[in-house]
């Protein structure tokens, strides 16, 4: 009986495992999330990364704790810390930024130590509507192209007009559309129109 019990426990846990083991299988890690994480990852690591709005920065000022402190990047460009009220960020490096602080804060406080870094990089965004599976917003990855942007989306939905899709960008004032047909990008053709795409970018798929 107990040798029964046994057998019968075993094959119980086994199929269990097999059954973890095929959900966990069925289950593919999410690629556009990590590539995401990494691009933002490169862009907080990378000297020549300009500030944007909605970024998040961490401000340290050695030994000055009641200024330290995280700050998000207001619609404005600017950032608000204590004594110097707001100070633009957006369109400035880290260190850029740190040193115009270390400059303000210098009436105030001798010989101060600035440290800003990235903690979260919310600026560079493209953004896809219409008739694709997931619309909305997505991180811009280094050299991202129309099609790379698309497929971030999911896909098209079985009403999408493929030939038609157009890229709206906002140059000196003013918006300007690039077309893009993806029966023919995907074949080989008018590669030209499958663009790098710059932050604030719009893809519409009619």
């Amino acid at each position: 009986m107990r040798a029964l019990l046994r057998i019968g426990l075993g094959t119980l846990i086994a199929a269990a495992l097999i059954t973890a083991g095929s959900v966990v299988a069925q289950t593919p890690p999410d690629k556009t999330a990590a590539k995401a994480a990494a691009a933002q990852n490169v862009a907080v690591t990378d000297p020549s990364y300009k500030i944007g709005p909605q970024d998040v920065l961490r401000i340290d000022v050695w030994k000055e704790a009641e200024i330290s402190r995280s700050v998000p990047v207001r619609p404005d460009g600017k950032i608000s810390l204590p004594l110097l009220n707001d100070v633009q960020a957006a369109g400035l490096t880290a260190m850029e930024l740190a040193n115009t602080i270390t400059e303000g804060l210098k009436k105030y406080i001798n010989n101060p130590q600035v440290t800003v870094s990235i903690s979260e990089i919310n600026s560079r965004r493209v953004y896809v509507t219409g008739e694709v599976t997931r619309p909305g917003a997505f991180p811009l990855l280094p050299n991202m192209t129309v099609l790379q942007a698309v497929t971030s989306a999911g896909g098209f939905t079985q009403f999408a007009r493929t030939k038609n899709i157009y890229v709206l960008r906002t140059e000196t004032g003013k918006q300007v559309k690039y077309p893009f047909n993806y029966n023919d990008v995907v074949k080989g053709n008018h590669q030209e129109q499958n663009i790098p795409l710059q932050s604030g970018d719009t893809i519409v798929v009619p």
